[in-house]
């Protein structure tokens, strides 16, 4: 992708311009699989500019983004804890572990080795009954919009839902896999799955 570009959707306005239309259709998964008022506490990895905080209003919430701008503008939105950190540099007591860890269109950002990295720390900030909550695109193998999309993203490694059930199926033990698309107006503009993972 251009760098200016890149840069231009990393703004944190931009980035809120263009999710904001498909926000629940991306976490209708999570809501269909989950008591969410049940939450207790919750880790938003790549949290953006806190896109996906309201989902969790009843939960003890931390949004966690490299990004600075990103952290900005979700502390002026949300009255929330936020913080500017590389997650995988990141740890809590084992007071403060996570029954629910969130990552959302954050691995297909990320080559395997990474991926693997990340996912092996999360599971060390999970409590014992925890579980990571995974949404990510999928590279649809037919010619479509959605393919041609995924392949335009920011995101270098959008994957097939094969290679999302190997590899996200090595570092957790699967609880759900669900494909499922977000679109408008009848046009699938991305395919995704929801992925549920614990410790093995």
């Amino acid at each position: 992708m251009n760098p200016w570009v890149e840069r231009f959707m990393e703004q944190p306005w931009v980035y809120r311009l263009w999710m904001a239309p498909f926000a629940e259709q991306k976490l209708s998964p999570m809501r269909r699989h989950n008591d969410l008022s049940r939450v207790r506490r919750v880790l938003d990895v790549g949290c953006g500019p806190g896109t996906n905080t309201p989902l969790f209003s009843q939960a003890d919430y931390l949004g966690i983004d490299i990004n600075p701008e990103y952290i900005a503008s979700a502390k002026r939105r949300y009255n929330r804890s936020f913080v500017t950190a590389d997650v995988t540099a990141y740890d809590v007591d084992d007071s403060e572990r996570f029954d629910v860890i969130l990552v959302n269109s954050l691995l297909h950002h990320l080559d395997t080795p990474a991926t693997v990295r990340l996912l092996d720390h999360l599971k060390g900030l999970l409590t014992d009954d925890g579980r990571i909550h995974i949404l990510e695109l999928i590279l649809p193998n037919e010619r479509s919009v959605a393919r041609v999309l995924a392949q335009h993203d920011r995101g270098a490694y959008p994957r097939s839902l094969a290679e999302w059930r190997n590899l996200l199926g090595t570092v957790l033990e699967p609880v759900v896999t669900e494909p499922y698309r977000v679109g408008c107006l009848g046009i699938t503009l991305w395919n995704m799955v929801y992925f549920v993972g614990r410790r093995k």
